[in-house]
């Protein structure tokens, strides 16, 4: 299974490092995407799959109707699902600012979570353990409000060394077990690595790529009965 930046040679790396760098938490950015109609009332209709994340959920380099989000969307109607899909991803986003903007993020309709955070900790070589602190309270807040939640798992290259790199990847292993989480192993897997799949700095997906994620990303909630 490809690393997340096999898929490109460490220079990639540094650009995508640099890139969330310069985009800070992302927190500032999600603000400008808050729902108009969301809410924390009860009465609200829980219909909303909201899909969490960076830049790689964002859909950074591809049309917003591109990102795999929308694309889910669409196929879930195909599959005669109202589920309605947010696109909550922010470019630069850490578990920190996912953690700062969740409260805003958490609307009353919502009914799943969709976590696909933690790259930028990774490739900023963040202390795993605070990482891992913040996605923990990610998910008990999220649960604590009747919020499904589903998580994505993340690769990172061995920049910091291969325990670090190890480390990384069995984090999502351990809070998917701690919590009793349905854990998508690989948010990337059949993309990273090959460049007909991503943009020309080898790090985030093209539109075709997208298109791959989203039907990953269906393939795998029908496998685990998260539509039910």
């Amino acid at each position: 299974m490809l690393n997340l930046c096999l898929l490109a040679a460490g220079a990639a790396a540094v650009a995508f490092s640099s890139f969330a760098c310069r985009n800070g938490d992302g927190f500032s950015a999600a603000r400008k995407e808050k729902p108009a109609e969301g809410d924390d009332s009860s009465a609200l209709k829980k219909d909303v799959f909201l899909c969490m994340g960076d830049s790689l959920t964002a859909g950074y380099g591809v049309a917003r109707e591109e990102a795999w989000p929308g694309l889910l969307e669409a196929d879930l109607k195909t599959e005669g699902i109202s589920l309605r899909v947010r696109n909550a991803g922010t470019s630069g986003l850490t578990s920190a600012g996912a953690l700062e903007a969740l409260s805003w993020q958490l609307s009353g309709d919502i009914r799943i979570l969709f976590l696909a955070i933690g790259a930028n900790d990774g490739l900023r070589g963040l202390d795993l353990g605070q990482s891992r602190k913040n996605i923990s309270s990610i998910v008990r807040e999220a649960q604590a409000r009747g919020v499904h939640v589903v998580l994505a798992g993340m690769k990172i290259p061995p920049n910091y060394g291969p325990v670090y790199a190890k480390n990384f990847e069995a984090m999502y292993v351990e809070i998917a077990r701690e919590h009793r989480l349905k854990l998508m192993p690989f948010l990337l897997e059949g993309v990273a690595g090959r460049p007909r799949y991503n943009l020309e700095d080898g790090i985030h997906p093209n539109a075709e790529g997208h298109r791959l994620i989203a039907g990953n990303v269906l393939a795998f909630l029908k496998k685990e009965k998260v539509l039910r």
